[in-house]
Order: C-alpha cells, then structure tokens, then sequence
C-alpha cells in the first residue's frame, strides 16, 4: 500500500432548483465515508451559480479510495445522488502545499 494520500474532487453538475437536496445527498455520502479506513476529511462545496457542487476528500491512499468506493453503504448513499446530478471525478496527489 502506498503511503502517499490521494485526494478526491469531485465536481457534480445539477439544475439550480436540484442543488440544495444535492447538498443534503452529498452530506449523506459523507456521512457514509466517514469511518471507513483511510478517510482523512472531506469538504462540500456549493457552487455560487446554482449549478455545481464539488466535494474535496482526502483519503491515506489510493487502495483505502477504492475499498471506500466499494462498499455497499456509500454505493446506496450514492443512488439520490445519480438521480440528481452528474459527476467527474478524479484523484491527485498532492505537490505543494502552502
């Protein structure tokens, strides 16, 4: 396993008027993550136009993201989420941080 953490941004697309229940889902999904091994935080973002929201989630490694991304919990947490939104995910390392 690597020792190097990852980190998750996620960007989800919704009309204005499915953004606010976005949240509420997205909160549930954290809530989810939560516990599982190798979180280390994750942070809802609203966007200011209504129509994205974005999660930033660190986790201790790629291997912990995936198990995460897995397990049957966050998958059902994740279900409200698919009916009202599109998603592009993607996972970094981080390079500097100041």
């Amino acid at each position: 396993m690597s020792d190097t953490p990852v980190v998750l941004i996620n960007v989800y697309r919704c009309e204005p008027e499915k953004q606010a229940a976005l949240m509420d889902h997205l909160a549930a999904v954290v809530r989810a993550q939560r516990g599982r091994d190798g979180f280390v935080s994750a942070t809802l973002h609203r966007g200011l136009n209504g129509r994205v929201a974005a999660v930033y989630g660190v986790w201790r490694s790629r291997e912990d993201w995936k198990a995460m991304a897995r397990h049957p919990e966050v998958a059902a947490a994740m279900e409200p989420v698919l009916a009202a939104a599109t998603f592009e995910p993607h996972l970094y390392e981080p390079v500097e941080v100041a």
